[in-house]
């Protein structure tokens, strides 16, 4: 067990079980869900996340829980297991090589052949450090690489001593070898070589939840550099917390769920008075109308099939000047403006808006629910993950999920459905949509996966409106622009941008976006200005989606000069952007959404 204080959002975002993190003497992998300590947690109650859970996991039930909190005050601090991975190390002294002075090797040796995380040889105690190569496959499984066998491909493998030995100025994976005191070598990079399986097929080890737990596996295994950004990539869920109904009863239900539901089922009308909190919150109704208001709150927490986003986009759309209510205790409250509150007079941009409204109070509630490797699969446009994805399991049986909430403020922008439809029917963009299509279609080939998962230009020109709104508005809000994100909603029900902030403590509610919210038709204004010319014009905008030579087949016009964004504030990973969707460029004037005069 290693000892390591982590934050509770990092074991959602980075560091889940099967994430490995370097120690100052070893490596090791997060232990599964089965050895998190019980203690120092707490319930979170979001019925629309844990159905969608649930039904995603195929369980019969599942909760969801903090992780363990760290408490300084307490003498027994609660810990989330580890194990040491990978059980390969090398002997930190590197010699030159017998073959080639210039060459530089270093000794391979097992976990068990060290004494205090040292290596005895020649009478001297040697450090070490964990080796940095292991292998996987992209369903998550993962294991120590053979290196005996790799190294010997030609023959039986030998017992005699291991090294790894680097034949170049640096640290290549080209000019790194595996090498054998009787004579076998092997580069690592055969390794790495698609189509070649030099390292044979997964066993399906799952060494997080335990040194023999594996599972049915044919996929080829891969190398993986242990310290890479690709060998870990959390599957996580979120969704804004909503009010489902509008009913000041059923509002009060919603935040008393956790306290009536064990009192539901026998003597209810008997016992929930005995509560003092509950018979003061509930002071004035009737138990019949808090009996029918607790069993309509339950058939609403058992319906899944709205989307995610779906579902928030209705409520944030919905048109009333005050949506939720303004106490301390509510999850969300907005305010709708009217048009003269914050549109200038004669402003031509804003006639494709439809509403403004300010975020005052709102909670994010993520959830892991397993992780990948080599591959990151998130969710689509809609905010929901695919039932079909080989995710690795959290642990041998789950029946509950780590989530966090985060509590800030929002502005939402609506957008008119008929402006977007119209934009949509105009040959320019169809034209700029085939060629981002191709783009797409290149990068699944490339991958071999489906093709069904573009998410259609509305997405694209909403990401990348989105993405000039953050930076424009993070100048004069008060909150670094890493700390804003960013929900795009272009499905069935409309067209929007929601931009929000939260963190755990009051970081995220301190006004600062809201205020600035009220200034959106500035913002607007500089992100079309801003965006019409990029410092790597011409040759950002000229950039062909389906070039293989510049491998960015998921943009289009779009670069760390323009678009780009901190990845944590992007919901697709800074994928899916083309400015010359949204305003004209040097190279492309006819698929802008928003048409500028020339000056």
């Amino acid at each position: 067990m290693a000892e390591n204080i982590i934050r509770q959002s990092q074991l959602i975002t980075t560091y889940g079980p099967g994430a490995m993190i370097d120690l100052p003497d070893r490596s090791v992998i997060i232990s599964g869900l089965q050895e998190w300590s019980l203690k120092g947690r707490e319930r979170i109650h979001e019925p629309r996340l844990a159905a969608k859970v649930q039904k995603l996991l195929d369980a019969n039930q599942i909760e969801l829980w903090t992780p363990p909190r760290h408490d300084d005050r307490s003498l027994k601090t609660p810990t989330v297991g580890s194990r040491i991975f990978p059980t390969w190390f090398i002997v930190k002294d590197a010699r030159p090589s017998p073959r080639n002075h210039k060459w530089r090797r270093r000794r391979l040796v097992k976990w068990e052949h060290l004494n205090r995380n040292r290596y005895h040889e020649e009478g001297k105690r040697k450090p070490v450090v964990p080796v940095r190569f292991v292998c996987g496959c992209r369903r998550g499984h993962i294991n120590d690489l053979n290196w005996r066998g790799f190294i010997h491909h030609t023959g039986v493998p030998c017992k005699r001593p291991l090294w790894i030995e680097e034949r170049g100025p640096g640290t290549d994976i080209s000019d790194t070898y595996g090498v054998c005191d009787c004579g076998a070598e092997r580069s690592l990079y055969e390794g790495s070589t698609p189509g070649v399986n030099a390292l044979g097929y997964c066993e399906g080890k799952r060494p997080w939840i335990g040194p023999h737990a594996r599972e049915r596996c044919s996929e080829p295994y891969r190398l993986l550099v242990r310290t890479a950004s690709n060998a870990y990539f959390p599957q996580t869920m979120s969704v804004i917390s909503l009010p489902e109904s509008k009913d000041e009863l059923i509002d009060k239900i919603s935040r008393h769920y956790t306290g009536l539901k064990p009192l539901a089922d026998v003597g209810f009308l008997e016992r929930f008075r005995s509560s003092p909190e509950l018979a003061k919150a509930f002071d004035g109704y009737d138990d019949s109308e808090v009996i029918a208001a607790y069993h309509r709150k339950k058939r609403e927490e058992q319906k899944v099939d709205v989307k995610v986003k779906t579902a928030e986009f209705e409520y944030l759309n919905q048109g009333d000047e005050m949506i939720g209510k303004d106490e301390s205790d509510t999850r969300f409250h907005a305010q709708t403006l009217a048009g003269n509150e914050w549109v200038p007079e004669g402003n031509l941009h804003l006639d494709k808006v439809d509403k403004l409204v300010l975020v005052h109070r709102l909670r994010e509630v993520v959830s892991l629910l397993g992780f990948t490797r080599f591959e990151s699969i998130g969710p689509d446009k809609d905010g929901e993950l695919d039932m079909e994805v080989a995710r690795a399991s959290l642990a041998e049986t789950v029946d509950w999920v780590p989530a966090v909430e985060n509590r800030g403020e929002g502005v939402f922008l609506s957008f008119l459905t008929g402006a977007v439809e119209e934009w949509m029917a105009r040959g320019g963009v169809r034209q700029r949509g085939e060629r981002l299509l191709k783009g797409w279609n290149e990068w699944c080939r490339e991958r071999r996966i489906d093709r069904n998962g573009f998410p259609g230009l509305p997405y694209l020109m909403l990401h990348s409106l989105s993405h000039m709104l953050i930076t424009s508005i993070s100048l004069e809000c008060g909150y670094p622009a890493s700390s804003l994100r960013e929900r795009i909603y272009a499905g069935e029900s409309g067209y929007g941008i929601l931009i929000y902030t939260g963190s755990p403590d009051a970081e995220g509610t301190l006004g600062g976006l809201v205020e600035t919210g009220r200034r959106m038709a500035d913002h607007l204004q500089q992100a079309i200005d801003a965006g019409r010319l990029c410092s790597n014009d011409p040759v950002c905008a000229e950039h062909a989606p389906d070039s293989q030579l510049e491998g960015r087949m998921l943009h289009g016009a779009a670069c760390h000069g323009c678009l780009m964004i901190a990845e944590t504030s992007c919901e697709q990973r800074n994928d899916f952007l083309d400015r010359a969707l949204v305003v004209p460029t040097v190279a492309e004037k006819e698929a802008a959404f928003i048409q500028v005069a020339p000056t």
